[in-house]
C-alpha cells in the first residue's frame, strides 16, 4: 500500500496537504428515518412532509428499520465493526432549515465503528483510507433564496431524510487521492444498493477537512496518533463533484500556506466552495462538539441489534468491487487496469461478463471499455440504455475471431450497429464487408504490385519492415477488406523474407 503526498512549494519551503473527509450518503429508502413520509426528488415543495418532519408539538420519531439495515449493510461492505448497541443523540443548533431546532444524529455510540477502504491510484498502486465511523442522522430542510427578492422560503421535503455520515481518518495526501476515495466509496455504496450515489442531486456529498503541514510532520502523527503534529484544519461543506473536491482542496491548501508564510494562524472554521470563482469562503467558525450540547434523544430507545440479524444481512451482500476485480483478473485473464475500469460501474461489469461468455476475454474488454464506453459518454447514456446489447458485442467479437472482418472493418460495423442498421453479421452481409482471405484473389494483386514496384521489392530484402508499404497498398486496393495476416504471409513468401 502506498501513500503519495502532494508537495506544494511555498516561499519558505515545501508543504504537504493532509485530508480527511466526511461523506454524507442519502440512504436508499422509500421513507424517512423517523417518519413514514415519502422520499424522492422532483416532488412539489412541502409535499413530502409528515407532522414529525415539521416538528409539530407532541410528534414522536419512530425509527425506520430499513434505514438501520442499510447502515449495517454499508458497514459490512466497508469491512467495519458493527456496534450491536448504539443510540441517537440530539445535536442542538438553530438554523432556519432545521424545524426541530436540533438534529437527531449519533455521537459517542455510532452504529458502525472502524473500517477501511482500499483505493486505487491512476497508476494501479493502492492506498488505504481508514474509516473512523459511520453514523445515521436526519437531513435538514432546504432554503430557497431565489423565489422572492425579499424573502427566503423553506422546503421541508428533505427534512428527516436518512443520511449515513461516513467519517474517514486524515489518510489522504493529495486532491487526487481525495477524489479517488470518494469515487471508490460511491462505487461500493452503489454495489450495496444502500445509496444511489447521485451527486448532482446531492444524494452523495462530501465535507472536506483540509490542513497543511511541513514534510515529516504527518509521519509523526501516524507514529504517535497525536493531532498536535498536524496543522489546524478547515472544513469545506457540501462539495458534490469529484472536480469540485479537487479544486476546493487545491485552493484551500494554497490559502492556508499563504497565511502561515505571512506569519498568521489558521482559524478552525467551516467554509464553502464557490465553483464559479474557484475559491473557498468563510461560512462560520467551526463549532466543537460541546457547542452542540449533545445528549441522548429522550424519545428514542437505544438500538440493540441481534447478532443473528446482522449475520443474515451479511449473507445478502453482493460481490463487492475489490472481490469482483480480483475475480475478473483470475477468471478472464484481464489486466488490473482493464478489471478496474470494468468494476467502476456494476452495470458495466455485468454487461462485460454477459458479452464475454465463450469469446476472447481481452478483445471483449477492449470493445466494452473503449468503443462502447466512448459512444455512451458522447451520447450521455448509461450502459443499460445502450442500443448495442451484450450479445451484439459478443457477435461482433466472434466475427473478428473467425476472421470474417478485420479489427478496422469491425469499427465500421460497430458504428452501423449503433445507428440501428442491424446486428453485426447482418450488417457485414448487407454491406459486403467480409474480409478477403482468398489467397487466389490476393495473389494476383500482390504479383501485380511487386512487378510494378521492383525498387520497393528489392528494398524489402535489406529492410524487412519495408514490407509494410506493400501491405498498405493491398489494403488500399481491397478497400481495407483484405486479411492482414494472409497478406503478410503471401508477401513474405514472394519477397523471400524470413
Amino acid at each position: 500500500m502506498t501513500e503519495k503526498s502532494q508537495l506544494i512549494e511555498g516561499r519558505t519551503g515545501p508543504w504537504e496537504i493532509v485530508l480527511g473527509l466526511e461523506v454524507h450518503a442519502q440512504v436508499a429508502s422509500n421513507a424517512k428515518l423517523f417518519s413514514g413520509a415519502a422520499v424522492g426528488a422532483g416532488a412539489g415543495p412541502n409535499t413530502q412532509v409528515s407532522l414529525v418532519d415539521a416538528a409539530m408539538p407532541g410528534m414522536l420519531p419512530v425509527i425506520n428499520r430499513h434505514c438501520v439495515e442499510q447502515a449495517v449493510k454499508t458497514g459490512l461492505g466497508l469491512k467495519a465493526q458493527i456496534n450491536l448497541k448504539s443510540h441517537f443523540d440530539r445535536k442542538n443548533y438553530f438554523y432556519p432549515d432545521l424545524p426541530q431546532g436540533y438534529q437527531i444524529s449519533q455521537y459517542k455510540h455510532p452504529i458502525v465503528g472502524e473500517g477501511e477502504v482500499i483505493v486505487e491510484h491512476d497508476d494501479g498502486s493502492t492506498f488505504t483510507v481508514r474509516i473512523e465511523r459511520l453514523h445515521l442522522e436526519q437531513d435538514a430542510a432546504k432554503l430557497l433564496h431565489d423565489q422572492d427578492p425579499n424573502a427566503t422560503y423553506v422546503d421541508l421535503n428533505r427534512a428527516g431524510t436518512a443520511l449515513m455520515e461516513i467519517v474517514s481518518m486524515p489518510d489522504m495526501r493529495s486532491s487526487e487521492e481525495a477524489a479517488a476515495y470518494v469515487k471508490k466509496l460511491r462505487t461500493i455504496l452503489v454495489y450495496l444498493g444502500t445509496c444511489d450515489g447521485d451527486m448532482e442531486k446531492g444524494n452523495l456529498r462530501a465535507d472536506v477537512n483540509v490542513s497543511v503541514c511541513r514534510p515529516g510532520a504527518y509521519e509523526k502523527f501516524r507514529e504517535t496518533g497525536s493531532f498536535s503534529h498536524l496543522g489546524t484544519r478547515c472544513e469545506i461543506k457540501n462539495v458534490n463533484s469529484y472536480r469540485y473536491i479537487q479544486q476546493a482542496i487545491e485552493y484551500e491548501a494554497r490559502r492556508q500556506i499563504e497565511i502561515l508564510e505571512d506569519g498568521g494562524k489558521i482559524d478552525q472554521e467551516t467554509r464553502l466552495f464557490d465553483p464559479t470563482k474557484n475559491e473557498t469562503r468563510s461560512m462560520r467558525s467551526k463549532e466543537e462538539a460541546h457547542d452542540y450540547r449533545y445528549f441522548p434523544d429522550p424519545d428514542l430507545l437505544p438500538l440493540d441489534l441481534d447478532p443473528a440479524w446482522v449475520k443474515a444481512i451479511e449473507a445478502t451482500l453482493p460481490e463487492l468491487p475489490d472481490a469482483k476485480k480480483a475475480r475478473l483478473q483470475s477468471q478472464y485473464g484481464l489486466t488490473a487496469y482493464d478489471a478496474q475500469v470494468l468494476i467502476t460501474e456494476q452495470a458495466r461489469a455485468d454487461f462485460y461478463e454477459a458479452a464475454a461468455k465463450g469469446r476472447d476475454a481481452k478483445l471483449t474488454a477492449n470493445w466494452v471499455t473503449n468503443d462502447l464506453a466512448a459512444r455512451l459518454t458522447a451520447g450521455g447514456l448509461d450502459i443499460a440504455d445502450s442500443p448495442i446489447k451484450p450479445d451484439g458485442v459478443a457477435e461482433l467479437v466472434q466475427l473478428i475471431e473467425e476472421g470474417v472482418v478485420s479489427s478496422k472493418i469491425a469499427k465500421d460495423v460497430f458504428e452501423r450497429m449503433w445507428a440501428g442498421e442491424g446486428r453485426a453479421r447482418e450488417v457485414v452481409e448487407k454491406q459486403g464487408l467480409q474480409q478477403v482471405s482468398d489467397t487466389g484473389a490476393l495473389d494476383a494483386i500482390i504479383d501485380r504490385l511487386i512487378a510494378g514496384n521492383p525498387g520497393q521489392a528489392a528494398q524489402v530484402k535489406d529492410k524487412p519492415q519495408a514490407i509494410g508499404w506493400f501491405v498498405g497498398q493491398v489494403m488500399k486496393e481491397t478497400g481495407g477488406k483484405a486479411n492482414p495476416g494472409v497478406i503478410n504471409q503471401l508477401l513474405r513468401a514472394k519477397l523471400g523474407v524470413e
